[in-house]
């Protein structure tokens, strides 16, 4: 059955790094999607990046570009968002969500209707 295996993510201080992984397991074809969301507390979920197999398309929030990159191990089904220069806003619960679509936007009209497989999420703190 597919389905998302995440680690990384603790605690840091401001201007410090994380980096996560995501693989992705029980996928029956080459072209697939990873999406990468978070959920401040308080706040609603939002879409920070995403990036297809074939590492043609990668899309960032606009308060993260320039500060977190995603890459992809295709041999991996794998995908490492890297966190740099964080902020205490960046703080939240974060989760990967894949899909066997070739779109990023794709993935997003799936997550919005519910879809989507889902990580278990894990939990970044940016604090002093």
């Amino acid at each position: 059955q597919l389905h998302i295996v995440e680690s990384g993510g603790g605690l840091v201080e401001p201007g410090g790094s994380l980096r996560l992984s995501c693989t992705a397991f029980g996928l029956t074809s080459d072209t697939y999607v990873i999406g990468w969301f978070r959920r401040a507390p308080g706040k609603e979920r939002e879409g920070v990046s995403c990036i297809t197999s074939g590492a043609t398309t990668t899309t960032y929030l606009a308060s993260v570009k320039g500060r977190f990159t995603i890459s992809i191990d295709v041999a991996k089904n794998s995908v490492f968002p890297q966190m740099n220069s964080l902020k205490s806003e960046d703080t939240g619960d974060y989760y990967c969500v894949t899909s066997q679509v070739s779109l990023c936007s794709t993935l997003l009209r799936v997550v919005n209707v519910g879809g989507g497989y889902w990580g278990q999420g894990t939990q970044v703190t940016v604090s002093s």
